[in-house]
């Protein structure tokens, strides 16, 4: 019976491993349609890693950046934030304000004081990041409204990469797909 559960743990790991490699080696979809969103219409609730009220309209004035990812992520999550700070430096050097905005996939467990102590650890502490979370439906919404696709596997969220670039007037202008590299290009 033991090592029944022990082969159908590894399995399980097995799979959630393959899938995340699966996700992450998704071509990059930097010219992916833009489906016309706007910051205003997107669910609004949400509280920062200080546990302050936010609304995403309130960003609108210059571009925001945004995401969604989970605080224990390991993989994939990394990846995209590396690839945020590197557009950070490329915007900085044009003198552009830009907004990165980081939503959590997991509101039951990433609260906003994980996301706080991810701040502090990864030293991203600029006023223009803001990572929040939300309610699980608002979660949810915000994710097929843009197009985020993702499943809770055990305790591993199961997601892919993806970024989009918001104009100054809140209107979406570029969807941006796992090769981190090509994000640079779409500013």
């Amino acid at each position: 019976m033991q090592r029944s559960i022990v082969r159908l743990r590894f399995a399980s790991s097995l799979a959630a491993a393959c899938l995340v490699w699966t996700l992450s080696s998704v071509p990059a979809c930097a010219d992916a349609p833009v489906n016309g969103m706007r910051l205003q219409q997107l669910p609004q609730a949400w509280r920062d890693d200080i546990d302050r009220p936010l609304a995403l309209e309130s960003l609108s004035g210059h571009r925001v950046i945004l995401t969604m990812a989970y605080a224990t992520c390991h993989r994939i999550c990394p990846m995209t934030i590396d690839g945020l700070k590197r557009m950070q430096k490329v915007l900085d050097a044009r003198g552009e304000s830009v907004d990165f905005v980081v939503i959590g996939y997991d509101p039951a467990n990433d609260k906003p004081a994980d996301w706080h102590q991810y701040r502090l650890t990864r030293h991203l502490l600029r006023k223009n990041w803001f990572f929040l979370t939300g309610s699980l439906d608002d979660t949810q919404q915000i994710a097929r409204q843009l197009g985020f696709d993702f499943w809770k596997m055990d305790e591993h969220v199961m997601h892919g990469s993806r970024v989009l670039v918001f104009d100054a007037r809140g209107h979406q202008e570029a969807a941006l797909g796992s090769d981190t590299r090509r994000w640079i290009d779409a500013l």
